[in-house]
């Protein structure tokens, strides 16, 4: 029987998504899937969920949880991770009030910046170890990673395992949808071009009918910017460098050195930044989840549509040999973006069909905007370093080049702020020397 493993299954709601989409893929029929996670009531929650959409919508899937990891793994041909290390207490927390006492404001800190650089120092280790299974167990195995910080971890990945990986955001398949959306335009029939890095990915070309739609959405975005709206960094960036940016103003909002500023209070206001961003919504979502559990879990009809993540449009071009076509976060081997360094973890257009995931390739960014990108591949070349070689140099090193963090701190403040951390996560690194 063939196998698609979910690490992170603890986490229903996303379980629902990828693998429900993938019940309505007749090409899985007959498929176990596995469900694993380190907390055993939430596992059984996603297990009791998927056996009723499984009764609901396709039979002939057999769904398992597993405690154990290995076994979980045994035989898979995808596995699908979704992991939160640390989670949001004690880790997140951590994250956000220590380098808040040095004066460091973050609205997200899930991708660089110091939460970022922490979180994938709790969390490639936990890969690399799923990686060692994989390696002994389903070393043909494709490996999806949904898990942030995505080019840190997914970079890791491909440079230091042998496990076949690729990368999974939701940022470009809604990036132009919403940009159209928000300045009242039609999306229908528009030709994209899309390429960068994870969450600083550019909308380098956006045609209709071969006609150039960047001036008209130039124009409404100034327009629009007279007044207080949700994506107000964004477009500022696009006025300033010339193009729109795949993910959202407030994860942007720390990518780069412009926005929040101590010296600058007032930007937060008029950019509409919403610092403290993330740990709101952990509290929003723990809450919801406690109101929404028995709904979820125990609701023999419970309705599922097959949605836009990509994870089982890629499976199911695997397994059918028919051509589906994405935006994966790839290293950048043979220079991909050929201004972009060749170790950094790019997102690109991809194709996946039975022979595996091509990428493909685009040539040179416009500089400014590789320019761009370099001051947050810096820092995740640094982390990946850091997390390799066990150097707490490293992790400096990774914290002194971070653009938020440096045009805040001084170096003296950015060492300090991350022995605090390192000492506050305590067990969820290894130790440093």
């Amino acid at each position: 029987m063939s196998k698609i493993t979910f690490i992170g299954a603890g986490s229903t709601v996303f379980a629902k998504n990828v693998l429900g989409d993938c019940m309505f893929v007749s090409a899985l029929n007959g498929f176990e899937f596995a469900l694993h996670d380190i907390d055993e009531t939430r596992l059984k929650d996603s297990e009791q969920m998927l056996l009723n959409l499984a009764r609901k919508y396709n039979p002939s899937i057999k769904v398992k949880a597993y405690l154990d990891r290995k076994e979980a793994l045994t035989g898979a041909k995808y596995v699908i991770n979704a992991v939160q290390i640390g989670g949001y207490e004690p880790s997140t927390v951590i994250d956000f009030e220590i380098p808040k006492k040095y004066g460091l404001r973050q609205t997200i800190a899930d991708t660089i910046g110091i939460g970022g650089l922490f979180r994938s120092l709790r969390t490639i280790p936990v890969l690399f170890d799923f990686a060692k299974d994989m390696e002994e167990v389903c070393p043909d195995a494709w490996f999806l990673n949904y898990t942030n910080p995505m080019s840190s971890l997914t970079g890791a990945m491909l440079r230091h395992t042998n496990i076949k990986t690729i990368g999974l955001c939701h940022s470009v398949q809604i990036c132009t949808d919403d940009l159209f959306k928000s300045l009242d335009m039609d999306p229908t029939g528009i030709e994209e071009r899309i390429a960068g890095i994870n969450h600083m990915a550019w909308l380098l070309e956006v045609k209709k009918d071969g006609k150039d739609l960047y001036p008209e959405i130039k124009k409404r975005a100034k327009e629009k910017q007279k007044t207080k709206h949700d994506d107000m960094v964004r477009f500022e960036l696009m006025d300033k460098f010339g193009h729109y940016v795949t993910e959202s103003s407030e994860h942007n909002a720390e990518y780069h050195p412009y926005f929040i500023k101590d010296r600058y209070p007032e930007l937060i206001d008029r950019f509409n930044i919403p610092l403290d961003e993330y740990p709101r919504r952990c509290v929003n979502q723990i809450k919801a989840w406690e109101e929404m559990r028995e709904e979820m879990v125990n609701n023999t009809q419970l309705i599922h549509e097959r949605s836009h993540e990509y994870g089982s449009y890629i499976i199911e071009a695997m397994e059918t040999n028919v051509p589906f076509k994405f935006g994966g976060n790839v290293l950048n081997t043979g220079r991909l973006i050929s201004n972009l360094p060749e170790n950094a973890c790019v997102e690109v257009p991809c194709v996946a069909d039975r022979s595996g995931i091509m990428p493909c390739y685009i040539g040179d960014l416009p500089e400014q905007l590789a320019a761009l990108n370099r001051t947050n591949i810096n820092t995740q070349l640094l982390t990946i370093e850091a997390a390799t070689t066990l150097k707490k140099e490293h992790i400096y090193q990774a914290a002194l080049l971070d653009p938020h963090t440096n045009s805040e701190l001084s170096m003296d403040d950015i060492i300090a702020m991350c022995d605090d951390l390192i000492e506050a996560h305590g067990d969820w690194l290894p130790k440093y020397r």
